[in-house]
């Protein structure tokens, strides 16, 4: 379970720090649906990882990072529609 633990904290730095520098570096933009889903895995794993190792702000800002990537999907849907 540790091992799947960290890997699951692992992927997450790999998408949250990976689509920040494709979007810094104009390879994926904001809106893209690439960027918000990477940020929510991303915030949704670290929260799992904070959890587990009982680091609860850092938790609870990752949780933020998904409800506010969450809001943008929601938004995006309600434009299209």
């Amino acid at each position: 379970m540790n091992i799947l633990i960290e890997a699951i904290g692992w992927i997450a730095s790999v998408l949250i720090v990976g689509s920040y520098a494709l979007n810094i570096t104009g390879r994926l933009p904001t809106e893209s649906k690439w960027y918000v889903w990477s940020n929510i895995f991303g915030g949704l794993f670290f929260v799992i990882n904070t959890y587990f190792h009982q680091a609860y702000p850092s938790m609870v800002v990752n949780f933020i990072w998904v409800i506010i990537a969450v809001i943008m999907i929601a938004k995006r849907k309600k434009k299209q529609h």
